[in-house]
């Protein structure tokens, strides 16, 4: 029998994770990541200043930054090696993430050459916005970054810069990614992309390879400086064009309506073309009221692209005002509805015939209504996050 009601769930603790890309609300991940290693970030507000790029013979900036585990690297812990090479690296935008797997076979294949090779993230979480973020599962976050470094089973020290970003100011990045290529003097003598084409499988590094390989011969690189292609460094000065755009999200309206069963069949049918987030809550139901906004917020990465998140409350008709009074306060400006009826079961038959009844409930449903995933009980975040940023209909580069 199919019962309607609240998931259960045992709470030893709750650990709320933000989905907007600043981590405004995620303290208390940082500052668990951070105790458990040693380091807390701690992103700070930075003047508005011009940054320059490095220029060609300039010596390498000294710096002593974290990796994702909390370890401090400095440039002396490279001093053995007789190229170092430096790519400032994150995780949100395509273009560093279609290079990823280039940067990890290069740092294999030079790795008993003499070079070392370490990524360096520059972004401040308090320049990225959530539409900044539609081509991936994870922000630029101290701890996020710990996630892709493991997921990615990166090869090479990846370092954080956003604290301060000082040392990024210092170096120059123009987007990411973007090389710099140092000789045993720790002088520049290269600057730009990794190669000309970002599509993964149609290059395969050959301007830092070949930066590389005249370093390591001692022979002048023939094109020391190239143009870079890729995500804008995020500086933190950013911050207040980031409370402009955060200001007209919360000013748009969150209308409801209500659909009756036949509405909501053609809802999870899905007649559009895009992946279509449906997600059945109610006022009453505390994991839903919970979740809700972190769902809401995907709309914000995602809804540029092909992809539309829809609500659905499973309020009785005629409490549509608490469900209103909700969507307010957690502004959710996308398609909400409310099941216009009194019979909870024909709402779950209506919804999904494999769904047993408790709230909350959440598909992810493609263009003609092929059910991609679906969970009772509140969501595994960063697993929803991927099975939407890694469906064919999206994807996490260009």
């Amino acid at each position: 029998m199919k019962i309607i009601g609240c998931s259960v769930a045992l709470l030893s603790g709750l650990l709320l994770i933000s989905t907007s890309c600043n981590q405004n609300a995620s303290t208390s991940v940082e500052e668990t990541t951070g105790l458990d290693s040693g380091f807390v970030p701690h992103p700070i507000a930075v003047p508005k200043q011009e940054v320059k790029t490095l220029d060609i013979d300039q010596r390498a900036p000294d710096f002593r930054l974290p990796d994702v585990y909390g370890k401090f690297l400095s440039l002396s812990d490279f001093n053995n090696a007789d190229v170092l090479v430096i790519i400032f690296h994150c995780n949100h935008c395509p273009t560093a993430q279609a290079y990823e797997d280039r940067i990890i076979k290069l740092t294999d294949d030079y790795r008993d050459k003499g070079v070392a090779i370490v990524a360096i993230m520059p972004n401040s979480a308090m320049g990225l916005l959530p539409e900044e973020c539609g081509y991936t599962d994870l922000n630029d976050s101290f701890s996020e970054m710990k996630i892709r470094y493991e997921y990615k089973k990166y090869n090479f020290p990846y370092l954080y810069d956003g604290d301060t970003q000082s040392v990024s100011i210092a170096y120059g990045p123009v987007a990411t990614p973007h090389a710099f290529v140092f000789d045993k003097e720790r002088k520049l003598k290269y600057s730009g992309r990794i190669d000309g084409i970002e599509k993964p499988g149609a290059a395969d590094s050959e301007d830092l390879r070949a930066a590389m390989d005249a370093v390591l011969g001692g022979r002048p690189v023939e094109t020391p400086v190239n143009k870079v292609f890729g995500c804008t460094t995020k500086w933190a000065w950013k911050s207040e064009y980031g409370l402009t755009v955060e200001a007209k999200w919360n000013a748009r309206p969150s209308p409801i309506s209500k659909l009756n069963e036949n509405g909501i069949k053609e809802l999870v049918k899905n007649s559009s073309d895009k992946l279509r987030l449906i997600n059945v809550w109610a006022t009453w139901c505390a994991p839903c009221i919970l979740e809700y906004p972190d769902l809401v917020a995907l709309q914000r990465w995602y809804g540029h692209r092909s992809f539309e998140f829809v609500s659905l409350s499973a309020d009785d008709p005629e409490h549509i005002d608490r469900a209103q009074k909700f969507l307010d306060k957690t502004h959710s400006p996308v398609q909400n509805f409310l099941y216009d009826g009194t019979d909870k079961y024909k709402l779950i038959e209506a919804v999904d015939p494999n769904w047993n009844g408790a709230l909350p409930y959440t598909l992810l449903v493609e263009p003609g209504g092929k059910v991609v995933y679906s969970y009772q009980g509140s969501v595994d975040l960063l697993e929803l996050k991927r099975a939407i940023v890694e469906h064919p209909l999206m994807g996490r580069y260009y």
